[in-house]
């Protein structure tokens, strides 16, 4: 199965290093007949490709914190605090998971325009923060700690700052990991909301920025597989040194029955 998924990926990396001519000639292969770095060295030089590089990299980083940071506050107070608003918060946050992301798009926009915050990466960044998936990861992995440690940590004179910065957010590491790398993975691979939002080309994000290759009549096939190989060379080394983080992860570290 490993082998089926991985095959078209294998394709479409090593066509990257293939000149156009060779893309659509007959016999296809898989293997270049002449290496050629051509379309990496367009795609870096004609569309500008570090400007947006570096507009992906600053949305996605600042995004992916924020997100982390919101979603583990949220999900520790919806855990450990015990109300019947609160219970009735946590029911909207869920529902919030049945609406597609086409039906909140025009009210999103009617916010961030009203915000002043269209065309600016800020306009991209704020409606991405909240994440319902991410609260109710941390809600479900908070509610598994047992409360003796916290009314331990308030006995020592903790405060609730103190004790979630301290005591929670550490012993939650492998759920902070898991949402960043999902979070990261998700804004840089964000398409739509930026290009409703964005306007001025200067601040385009990457996939946006890739999008502009494709023309009405012609695409340049060695430059956009070129460019679309080097945007995920990102998300390919936080996997690689983050994975461990992941796999090996035990979610219930740092506790004692």
């Amino acid at each position: 199965m490993a082998a089926l998924f991985a095959f078209p990926v294998l394709w479409f990396v090593l066509s990257a290093f293939k000149p156009g001519s060779e893309l659509f000639s007959y016999p296809l292969s898989i293997l270049p007949r002449q290496w050629t770095l051509q379309g990496f060295e367009d795609a870096w030089q004609r569309i500008d490709f570090a400007r947006y590089f570096t507009n992906t990299l600053v949305v996605a980083s600042l995004t992916t914190v924020l997100t982390v940071l919101a979603s583990a506050t949220t999900g520790y107070a919806l855990a450990k605090y015990s109300a019947w608003w609160i219970k009735a918060f946590f029911v909207c946050v869920l529902a919030t998971t049945m609406l597609p992301t086409e039906v909140i798009l025009t009210p999103s926009f009617t916010v961030v325009r009203n915000l002043g915050l269209y065309d600016s990466l800020a306009g991209v960044i704020v409606p991405s923060i909240i994440t319902a998936t991410g609260i109710f990861m941390f809600r479900q992995f908070f509610l598994t700690v047992p409360d003796e440690l916290l009314e331990a940590a308030r006995i020592d004179g903790a405060s609730e700052f103190g004790i979630f910065f301290r005591i929670m957010l550490p012993i939650a590491r492998p759920i902070v990991v898991t949402l960043a790398i999902s979070s990261f993975q998700w804004r840089w691979n964000d398409y739509i909301w930026p290009l409703i939002v964005l306007n001025d080309q200067n601040r385009f994000t990457l996939q946006v920025a890739l999008r502009n290759l494709v023309g009405a009549e012609t695409i340049e096939w060695s430059v956009l597989l070129a460019a679309s190989v080097i945007s995920l060379l990102p998300l390919v080394l936080m996997f690689l040194v983050f994975q461990r983080h992941i796999m090996n992860a035990d979610l219930d570290a740092g506790l004692k029955d």
